[in-house]
């Protein structure tokens, strides 16, 4: 069982360390070469430190920016992939990503609980509304924000009824296996799921979304969020909202756990760190900065000089379309707080990559970050996000990771062997 105050830890699979460093880099190379193994061996090397869990965001489109920036990177299926890398493991925590906008809900359940079966009780199903790739499913225009957030509300209540209509103690056409019988909005679901329960239990739900909707989508059914926080304010914020939302909703106030996404630069010394996130943003010229802007608010800073600043009173209507609501909010937040100079909001995380929490610098410095924010209640843990390189990762692992559990804020071994347990949900 969780020990009480122990942080919750999980690994991003994304290239995070990649971004910025050009189509040869090595480890790009490698995984080219060998998808399933190049995963697998950071998975083997996550459980090794004794993680919660890996996971691995999933993209429906080719970003031709990143493309260009980052050597070819393999778009394998997620759930596919993490089926694999069943195989190779025995107790971390496998969370998939499976969007609620673009797949019928029966594949989704079927998929996951087959994958949780295939792990023996180790999945978990990241919920995603998606922003793009309706393209790829038709010539129907990708569906405003709050249509979206409906239909995932209807689809993740049909995957969790199929989890439950076939009770792993029923036989084959006993009368307990019970169909779902749904008719809704968006979909229509007789059931019941052709894969029975798994003794562990349902697999455990991770949702994303900052934004008010997603906040309150999160409320009503997350077991973790991997809410973007980029300063410690804004963690705060989110926690104490989401744990009052919850009562709210009729769940414990600490029902969803806040891991927000750490992105981290780890090196021997400060200098060589910082000369690592230098690195991994040297291609965002401030065009590209300026044009993300434009993107996620709307509002056109080109033509300001560096110097200059950017208020409130200059935001377009805060109702407008945007790529992503979370993110606007986040920056809005930011600009009404600080009124930050151009070149300070060109440098935020929200503009040079996502908005995740950034740290830069020695084991030393990252570990005092962690400890921080830990004690003045903005997280439950976090998803580990390695910048710069797999260097910087070995640094987490190896070093990081130990010097948390020494101080008794993370597992020495695990006590159980489902992601369920792991989270502390029995």
């Amino acid at each position: 069982m969780t020990v009480a105050g122990q942080l919750h830890i999980g690994l991003c699979l994304s290239e995070t360390w990649l971004l910025g460093r050009g189509p040869d880099a090595a480890e790009g190379q490698a995984q080219v070469r060998d998808p399933a193994g190049f995963y697998a061996g950071l998975a083997r090397a996550a459980e090794k430190a004794k993680l919660d869990f890996v996971f691995k965001p999933d993209t429906l489109v080719i970003r031709s920016g990143i493309a260009a920036a980052t050597p070819a990177i393999v778009g394998l299926d997620v759930t596919v992939m993490l089926a694999s890398i069943a195989r190779e493991t025995d107790r971390i925590g496998l969370v998939t990503t499976a969007s609620t906008t673009f797949n019928p809900p029966y594949v989704v359940a079927r998929q996951i609980q087959s994958l949780h079966w295939i792990s023996n009780g180790r999945a978990g199903w990241n919920i995603v509304t998606s922003i793009e790739g309706a393209e790829n499913f038709g010539d129907t225009p990708m569906p405003p924000t709050d249509v979206r957030y409906r239909k995932a509300r209807e689809f993740t209540d049909v995957v969790r009824r199929l989890w439950q209509s076939y009770p792993l103690a029923a036989p084959a056409g006993a009368a307990n296996i019970a169909p779902v019988g749904h008719r809704g909005e968006f979909f229509s679901v007789a059931g019941p799921l052709n894969v029975p329960a798994h003794p562990a239990g349902p697999p455990p739900l991770f949702q994303a979304g900052a934004s008010d909707i997603g906040r309150e989508f999160a409320a009503s059914v997350a077991d973790a969020t991997f809410a973007s926080t980029p300063d410690m304010g804004a963690a705060i914020e989110l926690r104490a909202d989401l744990r009052s939302r919850a009562a709210r909703h009729g769940r414990s106030p600490d029902a969803v756990r806040v891991l927000p996404g750490l992105y981290f630069f780890l090196a021997a010394t400060r200098e060589e760190a910082w000369e690592m996130h230098r690195r991994a943003h040297a291609h965002l010229t401030r065009r590209h900065r300026c044009d993300a802007v434009k993107s996620i608010l709307g509002l056109d800073i080109g033509h300001l000089p560096a110097d200059g600043r950017v208020t409130p009173d200059m935001l377009p209507a805060s109702g407008l379309p945007v790529r992503s609501r979370t993110h606007a909010d986040l920056l809005r937040r930011f600009i009404a707080l600080n009124n930050p100079t151009v070149e300070e909001l060109l440098s935020r995380p929200e503009v040079v990559g996502s908005a995740h929490w950034v740290s830069v610098g020695t084991v030393d410095d990252v570990l005092g970050d962690i400890i921080e924010w830990h004690a003045a209640g903005a997280i439950d843990g976090f998803i580990a996000l390695p910048g710069g390189s797999l260097e910087s990762l070995a640094l987490f692992l190896d070093e990081l990771v130990p010097a948390l559990a020494e101080r008794g804020l993370f597992r020495k071994d695990y006590e159980g062997s489902t992601l369920r347990g792991h989270l502390g949900m029995g």
